[in-house]
């Protein structure tokens, strides 16, 4: 199944921000576009917005005045849904309020032809439920684009229970001929991006909430450390607390309320408070006139790096440290046998972070996972209140020699970059397994959806097998409430891993 031809019209019923961008990628594609909305001179004022844009876009040199002036003359507007009758596609983009949409495709059904694809641009309904009252729902699919549409590549194709493959094929064709990067899945909550990147906001607000670390901290470490582009705490201030909230309360709910997906109660009272973020002028952190008042992250003080180490085992991803510390001048000698860890000049040890917490050895001293070790520029640090203080110095100049800053949080299991990107690979194994969606997919998606460094399942290629599912043992041996108990599909990821390497 080919992608629909140029010469046919879409129909874009919606003429909010993303009705609006929608209409845009599939004119400036060559379609004719067909604009409705119920709200009486919306579709016109919505047209006329497009035009600003691609004015925009001629000014800015994306765009030649040709093409532009072509684009806006197919642009058209519609007074009532009959005239949507000669469509190929029509795409929706109305309000997230299930009856609502289940009205609107059944009254298009009854108008638009038998070949006509009907998509939905939902993020949060079930396409299989609003596809229900269909007589046709093999023609229905989910078209979930990202907000701002004509920018962001990514585009899911839905699936619903009915779908039939030869529309999903054809939605997917169409959205790469607009020049989009399409991933399919099946309809299931959140579909791929908004299900598996709930750990990414949900395990920096447990660390907040288990007092081992400031937002600001967190944020800077999965930044400097984890090579995010942006830390959760400003990302859903930018979002919106009340709309992050929302979407991780359907999902959850969803899932019958899986501990997966438990909301967190910090942010729920920030949403009590009024304190939506950027729109309301406070957040986790404080904006307009405050901002100025933003706290900076905490970073440990200079401390004197150690002449000498001792690495014993393997460290795994964190391997790299050896040679690091070699160029750095500090003397290391190397123990195949036990670890692995990296012993300090005062007996302490320096361990990656492995889902324990230091309370439970002595004088333990834990390091987060980083992307890139050469490359980070900020290393946490984790230590319980009978570490001694010469190991947390001893540890914390090791990192400060090799170029890093270093924050020194509390003893929290798994630390902050560690857990979370765990959690990713647990939330995409799963995925994987239950057919959501390819490997693959979920790595592009969460890539450009989401703009993470790495795809989960290239985060687990990195880190091994069963890197993810050892750490989440421990954690939920830590934390036995669910949350982290590692998914029948890690659990045999990480079985073959072992058995290969027995």
């Amino acid at each position: 199944m080919t992608a629909i031809d140029r010469a046919r019209t879409v129909a874009v019923v919606g003429t909010g921000t993303m009705g609006q961008g929608i209409a845009q990628i599939a004119l400036v594609a060559g379609h004719p576009v067909r604009l409705y909305d119920a709200g009486p001179g919306r579709a016109r004022e919505a047209a006329e917005a497009v035009g600003a844009r691609l004015e925009r876009l001629v000014e800015k040199g994306r765009l030649d005045r040709g093409d532009a002036d072509s684009a806006r003359a197919r642009l058209h507007t519609a007074d009532d849904l009959t005239e949507l009758a000669d469509a190929a596609i029509v795409v929706e983009a109305i309000v997230e309020h299930l009856p609502v949409k289940q009205q609107l495709f059944t009254a298009l059904e009854a108008i638009v032809a038998d070949d006509c694809l009907l998509a939905t641009n939902t993020s949060s309904l079930s396409v299989t439920a609003i596809a229900g009252p269909l007589k046709n729902p093999g023609r229905f699919v989910g078209m979930h684009f990202f907000n701002p549409a004509p920018l962001l590549p990514l585009v899911e194709i839905v699936s619903g229970f009915a779908t039939d493959e030869t529309s999903a094929t054809r939605a997917w064709a169409t959205a790469a001929a607009w020049g989009k990067t399409p991933v399919r899945c099946a309809d299931t909550p959140g579909f791929i991006v908004n299900r598996i990147a709930r750990p990414f906001y949900a395990e920096a607000f447990a660390v907040y909430e288990e007092q081992g670390a400031d937002p600001a901290t967190i944020d800077a470490v999965l930044r400097e450390s984890g090579g995010f582009k942006m830390g959760p705490f400003e990302l859903t201030d930018l979002i919106g607390q009340d709309v992050n909230e929302a979407v991780t309360r359907s999902v959850w709910e969803s899932f019958f309320q899986s501990p997966k997906f438990v909301p967190s109660l910090a942010q729920r009272r920030l949403v009590e408070s009024g304190r939506l973020g950027r729109k309301s002028g406070h957040g986790w952190f404080p904006y307009g006139a405050e901002e100025a008042a933003k706290p900076a992250p905490r970073t440990a003080g200079p401390e004197e790096a150690p002449a000498a180490v001792t690495v014993v085992g393997d460290l795994g991803h964190a391997g790299v440290l050896v040679a690091m510390m070699e160029e750095a001048g500090i003397a290391v000698e190397r123990v195949e046998a036990g670890g692995p860890y990296i012993e300090l000049p005062g007996e302490g040890q320096l361990v990656p972070a492995d889902g324990r917490t230091s309370v439970e050895y002595a004088d333990v001293v834990y390091f987060d996972l980083a992307l890139d070790y050469r490359g980070a520029t900020r290393i946490a640090l984790s230590a319980s209140e009978d570490t001694s203080a010469r190991a947390v110095a001893e540890a914390t100049g090791l990192f400060q020699r090799l170029g890093k800053n270093v924050s020194v949080i509390g003893d929290v299991p798994g630390m902050i970059v560690a857990r979370t990107v765990a959690m990713l690979v647990d939330l995409a194994a799963d995925a994987v397994a239950r057919g959501v969606a390819s490997p693959e997919d979920i790595d592009t998606a969460m890539r450009l959806g989401v703009n993470y460094p790495l795809g989960p399942v290239e985060w687990s290629s990195a880190l091994g097998q069963d890197w993810a599912y050892d750490l989440l043992k421990n954690l939920h041996e830590c934390c036995p409430t669910g949350r982290y108990a590692p998914s029948l599909a890690l659990h045999r990821q990480a079985f073959a891993a072992k058995e290969e390497g027995a």
